[in-house]
């Protein structure tokens, strides 16, 4: 379970997720409640004062760092005269700025929808519409918000279907992968943990990244090789947050499939944040909801302290993020410090079921040879005099299944 965090390190994250939409913070305080009301969830005197700072002739946006019902939202619009928004709205606000792909638009929209869905109150009651015919047949007919939920449903299912077809192709893509043997390696980790950059260090890809909140959202894959020559593909993924609305985990399980069908996870931390263990205990929740239980998060996550050039001259800091996450690499991504240390790591995590074995192959069977060195870890070659060469090489299971089918000659055990 996340670790809960201070009243100021909550502020300051929705501070910075409003800034990551591009609008001035003019006022940001903590606000004490014994009980939230159930009307507007803040205390009568706090909206009083909240109404009487408002500039009626330039009304700001009020932002609530947490979920409000429909009622307490519509009753503080009411009370201060300005729009208001709860954090899983203004998460959505971000996502929707954010998107760039069709299929990331698409998710995005459809947790909009699904939101607002719940949002729909009784405002339009003079808007009631009349059904033809006399008699007993006549009478009220569709109240606007009927008609509302019924066009908003429509275009949720219309959404939905397209998704399918997203998720169709990515599952035809994800397949190709698999026959190929190519293991998938997937970056997640907080907001703002550096993965986008890390990404482009290790990728030479031109990923936005920036230092702010949700700098990227739509997914992007590259083909990468290891150290071993091994090929792998990673995937660099929408950053988590703590209390990320259930609306967007729902909406973008198609694209976060990458993560759970991943061969391997790199948890990135940002080394320098004094929330680092809250922040890991927020990405692991959510991983839970993708049905990637503990057990399954210790096998296949590989830790990556990003950041580390911040941790220069801080050595207890550095020792207390080590024992924390026993195992894991420390980077920069910025400087490229520690990447290779990094691939070297990703490659004897994905290759610890491979198997050495001796294949000895003569002059004529050079498709052989090629077949070896492309999907295996050759790790030692000597010629003989008569021509015939003897390669030691590491492989998986599968592979050597394959190389045993279509060279059963060569293979003595």
């Amino acid at each position: 379970m996340p670790m809960p965090r201070g009243a100021g390190a909550m502020l300051e994250e929705a501070v910075q997720l409003v800034a990551a939409i591009g609008l001035e913070v003019v006022l940001a305080e903590t606000v004490s409640l014994h009980k939230p009301r159930a009307g507007t969830f803040l205390g009568s005197g706090y909206v009083d004062r909240l109404a009487d700072q408002v500039d009626e002739d330039d009304p700001p946006v009020i932002i609530v760092n947490t979920g409000l019902s429909p009622v307490q939202q519509r009753n503080l619009e009411t009370a201060t005269k300005c729009k208001v928004i709860d954090r899983t709205a203004l998460i959505l606000e971000i996502f929707g700025a954010r998107a760039q792909t069709h299929a990331g638009r698409l998710q995005v929209e459809l947790a909009a929808l699904t939101f607002q869905r719940s949002r729909l109150v009784r405002s339009w009651t003079h808007l009631e519409r009349q059904r033809g015919g006399g008699g007993f047949l006549g009478g009220p007919g569709e109240r606007q918000i009927e008609l509302d939920r019924r066009m908003l449903m429509d275009r949720v299912v219309r959404i939905r279907k397209e998704l399918k077809e997203v998720e169709r192709t990515r599952h035809l893509q994800r397949g190709n992968r698999s026959r190929g043997e190519v293991p998938t390696v997937a970056l997640i980790g907080y907001t703002n943990a550096g993965k986008s950059t890390l990404f482009n260090r290790m990728t030479g890809a031109g990923v936005l990244s920036k230092d702010m909140l949700f700098a990227t959202l739509d997914p992007t894959m590259r083909a990468i090789t290891l150290p071993s020559g091994r090929q792998v593909v990673l995937a660099d993924t929408v950053g988590f947050i703590s209390q990320l609305p259930t609306e967007l985990v729902e909406a973008f399980k198609s694209t976060l499939e990458e993560v759970v069908q991943a061969d391997l996870l790199l948890h990135v931390h940002d080394s320098a944040s004094p929330l680092v263990a809250e922040e890991a205990g927020d990405v692991r929740e959510v991983l839970v909801d993708l049905g990637i239980d503990e057990q399954a998060q210790a096998e296949r996550i590989l830790p990556v302290m990003n950041k580390a050039d911040l941790l220069a001259g801080d050595e207890a800091g550095a020792e207390m993020l080590g024992n924390m996450f026993d195992g894991g690499c420390f980077t920069s991504a910025l400087s490229g410090a520690g990447v290779e240390a990094l691939l070297r790591a990703i490659d004897e995590r994905l290759g610890a079921g491979r198997r050495l074995s001796s294949i000895t192959i003569g002059p004529a069977d050079g498709a052989a040879r090629a077949w070896l060195f492309e999907r295996g870890e050759v790790r030692l070659t000597e010629m003989a005099d008569c021509g015939s060469e003897t390669i030691n090489v590491a492989m998986d299971e599968a592979d050597w299944s394959r190389f045993r089918a279509r060279w059963p000659e060569l293979v003595t055990a």
